[in-house]
């Protein structure tokens, strides 16, 4: 699962704090992406498979949640000009442990994450543009990096009642990482810790309609390189709103986020590394249609626009435009599997050059519980 997908799947508070059933349950599957890109550029494809894993338990009628995810990737980026090099890696990514617990049920709940650092930490610095390239937002591949030093991070979470069916969270969480080497035979780097503070509302409105809607503020120290100076990051900006609706024996989402990155503080310094000022939306619906007793087929469609720059004035990254579909199949009344397929199409932007993109996203995943 991308970053973002974690970040939209824990933004609605309230909703977050109503589970409350004692249930184990476990998915796996395969994840493939691949995009093809027109001349212009120093590569022309970026593919990567993932195998993820995540183990969920419910403790005390789901007053602890504890979580375990982690999963194998492989990616690689392929040489333009019909030359044979390429840039590959393989390996586990970081593995995630989540306690969750419900201090004040239904109001209140703190949570604890451990990344515990089995990925990849010094890598060679000829893998740097194939990590650069899987971590772009525009293209929201399923694993956007594949390690780090390991961290850990507590927070809370809080939700109350507005009016009759309305409810408000709010959230706020830490996160501290362990120092690490990112490239062979360079310099330790100290991440810097993060604060996170989040606002959600959600409630039912005329005809049958739900709407979500949330706001997270991230903030970033400048990280140490040491002897190369610092790397920094401006604040981060997000909000997120969805719809969902009944039509006919169907249900439509229709969904939006905006993640605003601004510019770092001290990116004015000699020894600072700046990441530059960004902007990514996205715009997005689902119809979910049962197509019999045991399938649903849910059509998707996604609209994402990236743009980034030093300057005053950000300039376009690219666009990208995907469609497809899930078909979801109840194997039994514990296990389901979901087919995906989808195909991705838009232009990358890069030194004034303007690419074609072009790939697809097939996967399959199984999901199994237990009551």
């Amino acid at each position: 699962m991308t970053r973002t997908r974690w970040w939209l799947g824990l933004l609605v508070i309230p909703g977050a704090l109503a589970a409350q059933a004692e249930t184990t349950v476990a998915r796996t599957g395969v994840m493939f992406e691949s995009y093809a890109f027109g001349s212009g550029l120093p590569f022309n494809r970026i593919s990567e498979l993932t195998i993820p894993v995540s183990v969920t338990q419910r403790i005390g009628g789901g007053r602890l949640v504890l979580d375990l995810g982690t999963a194998f990737a492989r990616a690689s980026v392929s040489e333009a000009g019909g030359g044979s090099g390429s840039i590959t890696h393989s390996g586990f990514v970081d593995t995630d442990l989540r306690a969750s617990y419900g201090v004040i049920p239904g109001k209140l709940l703190f949570n604890l994450v451990g990344t515990i650092p089995t990925g990849a930490r010094a890598v060679a610095d000829t893998t740097i543009p194939l990590f650069g390239a899987t971590g772009t937002h525009l293209f929201g591949f399923t694993t956007p990096s594949f390690g780090s030093g390991g961290a850990v991070s507590a927070g809370f979470a809080s939700a109350v009642k507005m009016g009759q069916n309305w409810a408000v969270g709010t959230g706020a969480s830490y996160r501290y990482a362990a120092r690490y080497v990112p490239v062979q035979g360079g310099d330790e780097m100290s991440p810097a810790g993060e604060i996170r503070a989040r606002f959600g509302i959600e409630g039912p409105f005329g005809g049958g309609k739900y709407f979500r809607g949330a706001l997270v503020y991230t903030t970033t120290a400048a990280n140490d390189l040491g002897a190369s100076g610092e790397s920094a990051i401006g604040d981060r900006v997000l909000g997120y709103a969805a719809v969902s609706m009944p039509l006919g024996n169907s249900h439509l989402s229709l969904y939006g986020w905006n993640m605003r990155r601004l510019r770092a503080r001290n990116s004015t310094n000699a020894s600072t590394v700046a990441v530059p000022r960004g902007n990514v939306l996205a715009l997005g619906a689902r119809l979910d249609r049962p197509a019999g007793p045991k399938t649903t087929l849910s059509p998707t469609l996604e609209l994402r626009h990236e743009l980034t720059g030093p300057g005053q004035r950000m300039e376009l990254l690219g666009y990208l435009l995907r469609a497809g579909s899930d078909l979801r199949y109840r194997l039994s009344d514990r296990a389901a599997a979901v087919l995906q397929a989808q195909l991705a199409f838009g232009t990358l932007h890069d030194a004034g050059t303007s690419v074609s993109i072009l790939g697809p996203r097939l996967g399959v995943m199984l999901e199994w519980s237990r009551p």
